[in-house]
């Protein structure tokens, strides 16, 4: 991959998170980003978060950058259409997350747990991924989320 086409792979995938919920604070002016519920199906049950959808370019480049914390139960989804490998950093994202990359087939691909915050190193999907589920750092575990789990939205 050539160094322009990677810088704009890792423009479009800047994507740090901090504060989601139904009363997330203004973006700049930004105008609210839709939100829709995630299911999770893992052996011990299903798990169900309220997420953000980013769905333009602007929204992925914005994510939930300068957030401070990640509220239990939510976290922002990355739409990714075609579907393609992506790789993203936590440049100003002053708290851990984890990344959970989504198969076309709704099957988890990977995840990135606990990032580091403010971290620029990018975090490859390791696969062709159709979306990128972030919540808190430490929440897949928690939770007994892992790769080859069905994602439903």
């Amino acid at each position: 991959m050539s160094l322009r086409k990677l810088a704009l792979v890792l423009a479009l995938s800047v994507v740090p998170i901090g504060v989601i919920g139904q009363a997330a604070p203004a973006r700049d002016g930004a105008r609210p980003l839709a939100t829709e519920e995630v299911k999770i199906v893992t052996g011990h049950g299903v798990r169900k978060f309220h997420v953000e959808i980013a769905r333009t370019e602007a929204e992925q480049a914005l994510g939930l950058m300068f957030r401070t914390r990640i509220p239990v139960g939510t976290g922002m989804i990355f739409p990714m259409a075609p579907p393609r490998p992506v790789a993203f950093w936590m440049k100003n994202c002053p708290v851990p997350e984890d990344m959970i990359f989504i198969k076309p087939d709704g099957r988890i691909e990977s995840i990135a747990r606990m990032t580091r915050p403010n971290d620029e190193t990018p975090i490859s999907s390791g696969g062709s991924i159709s979306a990128v589920l972030e919540v808190a750092g430490g929440t897949a575990l928690r939770m007994g989320i892992k790769p080859g789990d069905k994602v439903v939205w």
